[in-house]
């Protein structure tokens, strides 16, 4: 297909998956990624996350054909990046700064892509507009705050209207608005049925953005699922913090009742009490705690699990 057919061409519909499977990257000295098998499934946001140097971004440039894996796959619709047809109007991606020249315009740095890769002019504009470049388009790439920056390059990354979307570290230097924005275009872009994987070490945003979560720690998956089975899985149900004047009493009458009871020696009268909801353990205590000080439910969340997850792990080799 030539550069003029491409640029025609229509966009690539939706429903391709990637795919990793048995993926490796070995340096002279160290594992960068082992073993690395999982799915990211189209019309979704697939959050990566991992501690710095966990191997996210190793893992994607294997993914996109610039570092070459020491053994395993990474594929996209089943084909590895080199040897898709339409590779840039299949994958957009976003690793880094994309050396813009820094006095060039947002508006002809991505007409110059265009030019390279067949696609008509117009489609610079057109991207300026959806990532909100539209009005700093003739403003030199010298002038872009970090934030513009970063707009522009998921501009460049969408320029051929891909079906599959690959960002690493996409809110680094967004403003709080800025970042609601990205949220919110990452989820129209799954909603198109787009597949859209984003690599991350900011868990709370990534909570808040992505349907499904894979976390890696020194190269590893250490996690894969929605956030609420992860934390299931790595903290257990919820624990209920009750300080009561008759601590000894209603240990005993909340193990009769089934409950695990821990007794911190160091805070006087307080009950760490698991297996009995926050309703039941504030009836035994009305019944047989004296008077209440405290009673909190104290709920696993992502960023517990994912240090629990990724910190203490034995060093790969």
């Amino acid at each position: 297909m030539t550069p003029t057919d491409a640029a025609n061409a229509p966009a690539p519909a939706g429903g391709r998956a990637i795919e990793f499977r048995a993926l490796s990257k070995r340096y002279r000295d160290r594992w960068a990624v082992r073993d690395l098998s999982f799915t990211v499934a189209p019309g979704r946001v697939t959050g990566f996350l991992g501690p710095n140097g966990a191997g996210k971004t190793t893992t994607l440039r294997m993914l996109l054909g610039l570092t070459a894996p020491t053994s395993g796959t990474a594929t996209v619709d089943g084909r590895p990046y080199r040897d898709l047809e339409q590779p840039l109007a299949t994958v957009g991606a976003m690793l880094d700064e994309s050396g813009t020249h820094r006095r060039r315009t947002g508006r002809d740095h991505l007409r110059v892509q265009c030019a390279a890769t067949g696609l008509p002019a117009r489609r610079a504009d057109e991207v300026l507009d959806r990532v909100g470049l539209a009005g700093a388009g003739g403003r030199r790439y010298e002038e872009y705050s970090l934030g513009m920056r970063q707009r522009l390059n998921l501009a460049q990354a969408l320029l051929g209207d891909p079906p599959v979307l690959v960002l690493d570290e996409p809110t680094n230097g967004l403003d709080p608005e800025g970042i609601a924005w990205m949220r919110a275009l990452l989820r129209t872009m799954a909603a198109e049925g787009r597949t859209v994987l984003v690599s991350s070490h900011l868990i709370s945003e990534v909570e808040q953005t992505a349907d499904d979560l894979v976390i890696i720690s020194r190269g590893r998956l250490v996690a894969e699922g929605v956030s609420r089975e992860i934390t299931a899985r790595v903290r257990g149900e919820a624990r209920v913090r009750v300080r009561v004047a008759l601590p000894a009493e209603l240990a005993s009458a909340l193990v009769r009742a089934g409950a695990a009871v821990d007794r911190p020696p160091a805070e006087e009268g307080l009950l760490v009490v698991s297996g009995l909801g926050a309703g039941a353990v504030a009836a035994a205590a009305a019944v047989h705690g004296g008077e209440l000080y405290e009673l909190t439910e104290d709920t696993p969340d992502l960023e517990q699990a994912f240090l629990q997850l990724t910190q203490g792990e034995a060093e790969i080799r």
